[in-house]
């Protein structure tokens, strides 16, 4: 079978490896579609591990089962969860799945960015989600990451009078733009240097849009909030100054949503007396579970979260190469789907 094997971002071959051999209690999927990924694009996340076949966010049809599977047939279309909890360490029995041993453990191989890819029995169980007829295979490329963004304002706390500023308005940032929308927040503010990407966000329901190269962001929220700041700021650029200026963005009481990481090396420099009397909550949200998946296909097949809007670009599994670039170069795009028809 084809597959886009990732040596670097600068080099993605595609190659011919062995279709994967399923077990009894496995299956055996064709991908159809498969989303791109920020953190595909961060080198620093990834290069210790190359080679490899990417891909966390795809769907399918299921094209061979095992004999001991129950519950999923061929011919299903099924979105797959690459990493799923054990439900049943305390992290997990305190709600906590992401931060499960297991979690990090489990993946699809050998991972979505080819024309097969088995699901192993765990991920089978826990978080393999059938797709119905009318929800596109580019669509169901979304429920992972709709899910992130789900947990993210889950562990925020959205409440319908708050005032939530989206540091960054790639494609994380466009969907919690929408998510912010029918959470009920009151105020909706994106920024971005990039004007395409601030555009889409107006289009997704923001009420304010900010380049900061044009203007001071700390400036704009201050007035748009009677000085007081945001009560929700979340940063999904993975950079320190992102961070840093989504602390200035706080009111008192406030919360700072860590979305994205920055490399391990990059440290922020904290004043404990200044948390202390501002209270300001810093909420880190890594991945998602199987909770939110079933919420985030939900949303899809119901229509409320419009998919269309945010899929701009579709490359087949051929041009997986140029599919990145476009990711990770070109700022006037939202979200990149690779296609295997």
């Amino acid at each position: 079978m084809k597959a886009a094997v990732y040596y670097s971002l600068d080099n993605i071959m595609i190659e011919n490896l062995p279709v994967p051999k399923i077990g009894p209690q496995e299956v055996l999927v064709q991908m159809k579609a498969c989303g791109v990924c920020g953190s595909d694009l961060m080198e620093w996340y990834i290069k210790n591990r190359v080679p490899l076949v990417l891909g966390h966010e795809p769907s399918g049809i299921i094209v061979k089962v095992g004999s001991k599977v129950k519950g999923f047939e061929v011919g299903e279309h099924v979105f797959a969860h690459h990493h799923v909890a054990c439900l049943t360490c305390r992290f997990c029995l305190q709600g906590a799945y992401t931060l499960c041993e297991q979690f990090s453990k489990t993946h699809l191989e050998p991972g979505g960015f080819a024309e097969y890819f088995k699901i192993p029995r765990l991920n089978l169980e826990i978080d393999t989600l059938k797709i119905p007829s009318d929800v596109s295979f580019e669509s169901a490329t979304l429920i992972e990451p709709v899910g992130c963004c789900l947990r993210a304002l889950k562990k925020a706390e959205v409440q319908p009078s708050d005032s939530a500023v989206v540091v960054g308005a790639g494609p994380s940032g466009s969907i919690l733009t929408i998510l912010l929308r029918l959470f009920g927040a009151a105020q909706i503010i994106v920024s971005d240097f990039i004007d395409y990407r601030l555009e889409v966000a107006k289009d997704l329901g923001a009420d304010l849009l900010v380049n900061p190269e044009r203007e001071s962001l700390i400036d704009v929220i201050k007035k748009a909030t009677d000085g007081r700041g945001a009560d929700i700021v979340i940063v999904t650029a993975p950079t320190v100054n992102g961070y840093l200026t989504g602390l200035e963005l706080c009111r008192k009481g406030g919360t700072l949503c860590i979305f994205a990481p920055t490399r391990p090396e990059d440290f922020l420099r904290l004043s404990p007396n200044k948390l202390f009397f501002s209270e300001i909550k810093l909420v880190p949200s890594y991945s998602t579970s199987h909770i939110e998946t079933r919420v985030a296909l939900n949303l899809i097949k119901t229509k409320r979260l419009d998919t269309k809007s945010l899929i701009t670009h579709t490359y087949p599994l051929e041009r997986t190469s140029e599919a990145f670039r476009k990711a990770a170069l070109d700022k006037e795009c939202v979200k990149v789907v690779v296609l295997n028809d």
